[in-house]
This record gives C-alpha cells, sequence and structure tokens, in this order.
C-alpha cells in the first residue's frame, strides 16, 4: 500500500487544485484555491466534489478491463496474455495501476467528505448532496475492490493513520466486513442525497446510491458459501424501489446508451464523465486508444489491432466472424452495439463517411476519419475476427457533432456508464432466485427481464418463468464489455465455484487458428465468401480448474505493497467497526 498511502497523503492538497474538466456541471471562475479559502460558496462545494467523476478513474480502466472482460472470456488479448491465462501476478502494470488507482479514490472521496463536513454557511442541501457524492464513489471504490482483490484493509480515517505512523501496518480485513463496510457507507449516502425522480443531470443522486446499494447486497449474499435469504430480499427490496419510484426508464434503442449526445440519459445511474480537453491530464477518456484498430481516428492513437471480442462472445450471440455476412440472421440488436463482424457497417460511427464499414476500413486505401487517407495496417489482424464496438466515440468529427468540440489524441469525452438501470433490472431478476437450478414468475421479475429481451429483440415473446441461467446469460448479453462480466463469476463463485468455473471452462475462449484477412479481403474485392479451411484452434492454451479458481474474488496485490505492508501477506484481522463514524 505505499502507492496507496501517497494518494493518501497528498489527498488533501489535491483536492484543492483539482478540478473537473467535464462541461457537465458549472463551476466558479476561479482557478486557484486553498484549504483555507475554498468550500465557501454552493458552486466551490460542487467544484470541489466533480473531479470525483472522473480524474481518480483514469488509472483504473485498463485493469478493469482487463478483470472485468478478459478474465470472463469476452476479449481476446493473446494466449500468452496472463488475464487470458490466469497467470497475472504482483508485478502486472495494469493490475498495479488498477488498484492504486482505486485506492486513489477512496482517498480522494474521504477527503472531500471530511472537508465538506467543515463546511459552515453554505447551503446544507447542497453542502449534502456532495458529501453524498463522495461516499457512493467511496463505496464503488471499495465495491471493485473486494470483488477483485478480497480481502482488503478497510481505511476509514486516514489522518489518524498518518497521525500514529500505523500507515504502513493495515491489516487485511475479511471481505464480509469489507462488504458490511460498503453498506454502511452507502446507507449514510442515501440520508444525504436527493431523490431526483427522472434525474438527467449526470450527478449522482438517491437513486444512483440505492441502486449501487441493491447490486452490493446481491454480492455480498453469497459471500459466506451460502446465499443468505436476508440479503437477497434488501437486494430485491432496494432494486424494485429504483425501478418503480425513481422515474428512470430504459432508452427505446439499446446503442444510443453509448453515444456521446446520451452522457447524461434516463438509464445511466452512475458514470464516468470525461473531458477532451484533458486539463488537467486524466480528466479524460482514453479507452478507445486500446481497442480500437489502427487508423480507427486521425490522432494517431489507436492500437487494438490485435485484440478483439472472443469467439466466446460471439457464441452468446448466435453469431461467427466466418459465417457469410450475407447469411448472419442474427436478430439480438445488442450484437452490433457490442461488436463488429466482417460485412457490419456501425451508421452512428464516421458519420461523415456515411457509417464506419469494418471490412472497407481495411482495404479502402481512401477511406477514412473525416474523408482523409486511411492509415490502417491495410488488413484485418483481429486472432477472433470481432471489433469492440462499445466506449468507442468514432473520429473528430463525430465527436465535435455530438460535443461541440473535437477530440484530441488520447483525449475524448464519451461517458463511462458503470451502473445502468438495465443492470438494477436484472439484479432484481436474480435476487428472487436462489442460485443455479432455480426459476421464479415473480410478476415484476418477469417484467423486468422481459423488457430487457424486448428492447434487445423487438420479436420477442415474453417469458411467463425465468431460471437463474436465463438471467447469468442475459446479463452477459446486455453488460458484455463493460467491464462488469468477471464479477458475476466472483459472485457465483462464493457460494457455487462450480458453476463458475465450468462456465469458463466450456467458453471458446481462443482464436481461430488462420487469420481471416486474405479470406475477407477477396470477399471484399468481389470474391465469393469463403472460410472453409479456418477452424477454432482447440488447441491453444486452456485454463485449468485451479488457475480460475486461484483468481476468482482473490487477485494479488501489487508486489511493492506487500513488501511496503507485510501484513497484507497475512491471515485478516477482524475490523472494529465501533472506530466507523461518518
Amino acid at each position: 500500500m505505499k502507492n496507496t498511502l501517497k494518494y493518501i497523503a497528498l489527498a488533501a492538497v489535491l483536492v484543492m487544485g483539482a478540478s473537473s474538466c467535464e462541461k457537465f456541471l458549472d463551476r466558479p471562475a476561479e482557478d486557484n484555491y486553498n484549504s483555507q479559502n475554498f468550500y465557501q460558496d454552493a458552486d466551490q462545494c460542487i467544484q470541489g466534489v466533480n473531479y470525483l467523476y472522473n480524474s481518480p478513474w483514469y488509472d483504473a480502466i485498463r485493469g478493469f478491463y482487463r478483470v472485468g472482460e478478459c478474465f470472463a472470456g469476452n476479449y481476446y488479448m493473446g494466449d500468452k496474455n496472463p488475464y487470458m491465462q490466469f497467470t497475472v501476478n504482483g508485478s502486472n502494470d495494469e493490475l498495479r495501476d488498477m488498484s492504486y488507482s482505486l485506492w486513489g479514490v477512496n482517498a480522494h472521496a474521504t477527503t472531500v467528505y471530511n472537508r465538506l463536513k467543515q463546511t459552515t454557511g453554505v447551503d446544507k442541501a447542497v453542502v449534502d448532496m456532495c458529501m453524498g457524492e463522495a461516499l457512493t464513489w467511496k463505496a464503488f471504490a471499495y465495491f471493485f475492490l473486494v470483488r477483485s482483490f478480497g480481502d482488503v484493509p478497510i481505511i476509514h480515517d486516514m489522518n489518524s493513520l498518518i497521525a500514529n505512523n500505523s500507515y504502513n501496518s493495515v491489516p487485511k480485513a475479511p471481505k464480509e466486513d469489507v462488504y458490511k463496510y460498503i453498506v454502511m457507507t452507502l446507507e449514510k449516502a442515501l440520508t444525504l442525497l436527493p431523490k431526483k425522480v427522472a434525474n438527467k443531470d449526470g450527478r449522482i443522486d438517491y437513486y444512483s446510491a440505492e441502486a449501487l446499494l441493491a447490486k452490493v447486497y446481491l454480492q455480498k449474499a453469497g459471500v459466506t458459501g451460502t446465499l443468505n435469504q436476508e440479503d437477497l430480499d434488501k437486494a430485491a427490496f432496494y432494486a424494485k424501489d429504483v425501478i418503480q419510484n425513481s422515474g428512470r426508464e430504459l432508452l427505446e434503442v439499446y446503442s444510443d446508451n453509448f453515444r456521446m449526445q446520451n452522457n447524461k440519459n434516463l438509464e445511466a445511474l452512475i458514470s464516468w464523465h470525461w473531458d477532451a480537453s484533458c486539463q488537467p491530464w486524466t480528466t479524460q477518456n482514453s479507452f478507445q486508444c486500446d481497442i480500437a484498430p489502427k487508423g480507427f481516428d486521425e490522432f494517431a492513437d489507436t492500437w487494438g489491432q490485435w485484440a478483439g471480442p472472443t469467439i466466446a462472445l460471439q457464441d452468446q450471440f448466435h453469431v461467427s466472424a466466418l459465417e457469410n455476412p450475407a447469411d448472419r440472421h442474427d436478430i439480438d440488436t445488442r450484437r452490433k452495439a457490442t461488436m463488429l463482424l466482417p460485412g457490419d457497417v456501425c451508421e452512428y460511427l464516421w458519420t461523415t463517411n456515411g457509417g464506419f464499414d469494418y471490412l472497407r476500413f481495411f482495404y479502402d486505401e481512401n477511406y477514412g476519419p473525416s474523408g482523409g487517407s486511411n492509415a490502417s495496417e491495410g488488413s484485418l489482424n483481429s486472432p477472433t475476427g470481432a471489433m469492440c464496438v462499445k466506449f468507442l466515440y468514432g473520429d473528430g468529427e463525430d465527436h465535435k457533432a455530438a460535443l461541440g468540440v473535437s477530440a484530441g489524441r488520447m483525449a475524448n469525452g464519451l461517458a463511462t456508464h458503470v451502473l445502468r438501470l438495465s443492470d438494477v433490472y436484472l439484479v432484481y431478476c436474480e435476487a428472487k432466485l436462489n442460485g443455479p437450478g432455480t426459476s421464479t414468475t415473480d410478476a415484476l421479475a418477469l417484467e423486468c427481464f422481459n423488457a430487457v429481451r424486448r428492447r434487445a429483440i423487438p420479436s420477442w415473446t415474453d417469458k411467463t418463468s425465468i431460471t437463474f441461467e436465463d438471467v447469468f446469460k442475459e446479463r452477459n448479453l446486455e453488460l458484455a464489455l463493460e467491464g462488469d462480466r468477471w464479477y458475476d463469476y466472483v459472485r457465483v463463485g462464493y457460494y457455487n465455484t462450480a458453476f463458475a468455473v465450468n462456465d469458463i471452462m466450456n467458453q471458446r475462449r481462443n482464436a481461430w487458428d488462420k487469420s481471416l484477412d486474405d479470406a475477407c479481403k477477396a470477399y471484399y474485392n468481389g470474391g465469393a465468401w469463403d472460410m472453409s479451411d479456418i477452424q477454432y484452434d482447440e488447441d491453444e492454451f486452456a485454463p485449468t480448474e485451479a488457475a480460475i479458481i486461484s483468481k476468482l474474488g482473490s487477485l494479488p496485490f501489487p508486489s511493492e505493497d506487500v513488501v511496503y505492508n507485510q501484513k497484507l501477506d497475512q491471515d485478516v484481522e477482524p475490523f472494529d467497526f465501533s472506530t466507523v463514524e461518518f
């Protein structure tokens, strides 16, 4: 926790100088504040919490995607990738950065909260709202930490740790205690946050925190090894309140969730809000760089051509990159909003070019961002034949049309929705079940499940009973590539490890045995579609049961943290909740 405590020590200083570049909120004109003159009015209180919506999370994105999607079998990054092989260790850069970023969120959110507690002479409703937002972000950071690393330290009072010089000897708390702490934090946030019906301002409100609390209770329900009915009931209770009373609703078109003009919408409950101006650095979204192929935008900042959505995810949608595009009849509209396959065109990317044509991008040298020269490698290099669509904003013209300003190198303003209403619908459904092999006819669960399916498949015939397996699969179809799938396996793995492990081991996680490039190029140039000599590579790496179990909710801590705080390598110690005061 060396860098963890670095964040804690610096948070008190950084919070005064950091302000979000995001334009989704008004900010005072002043640029520099110190601890004596800050938080003097409502605008400054709001500014003081704004940056929690982006900057501290920036370094978590690569890690959360590799953990959430590569481990889960949704995203392929090569058979030697440690996230594909379940061999990641404490020296892994992305895991380290994710860990430090999450602890940084905790440090900053706590500092902001404590500063706001000392504020006087400002509208109490505004101060309370900002305090509630800070606590919700703190809880979300811990939610990522406990689901990823398992037993982790609970750092509630940073100042006392620094004062008594005990910051390098904080013991791990059992994950049951960590979940309890998250619940306590969110319960406090609920007493502070306003209830905004049909909230569309992009800020966390009561129902945002309540939705997260429902998801926490569902995850917590099996943490002791058996499902706790009281936790399931609470998950259902809080989810139901959000569903019925928040005024939130699903967007009519699924793909609209991931478009910049909908950065704030009625389905998005909690989001990271980014700004392309990147002043300061880390307030911007850089995710397109990692997942888009070379040449995708005009800023020479994309390098994701050697990765892509897995064949396992294609199987989930009942499609294949080997299928003749003319014969492809996938009926789930979420598929093209999740990944592109040969022959696909995404109409809402590269709009000045009439949409992004997946094959033309590689084989037409005059086809490129903003009508310019294409800088792609001229070949389809994805080992799975697929390309991620979620989290792509397009080119500079797309960005300008949506937000009024162009994107920049490694910088865009596409919001990242980390908790959507459809997720809460499915949380309710799962909370009304009792694990694998069970079913329910609960009226609201059916209403929620069918609403999610009906949006995705207009011809859908409503179910009159749903099983756990229905809901578990639906979560992946709805939330695939949003950084959450691995945590579904962690949740079920708490109480039914065999189900989680078997599901992963039965995935087609590897690549095709040959490149699709020659066949796709011939097809694009007018030849027949012929993938007859390409098949799934059965000889590539397949994870073992032991390897999966070793990482299921218990990732290794960064190596230098273990050296710095040797208690991270020792047994857990129960947390003393009598020390918690908000």
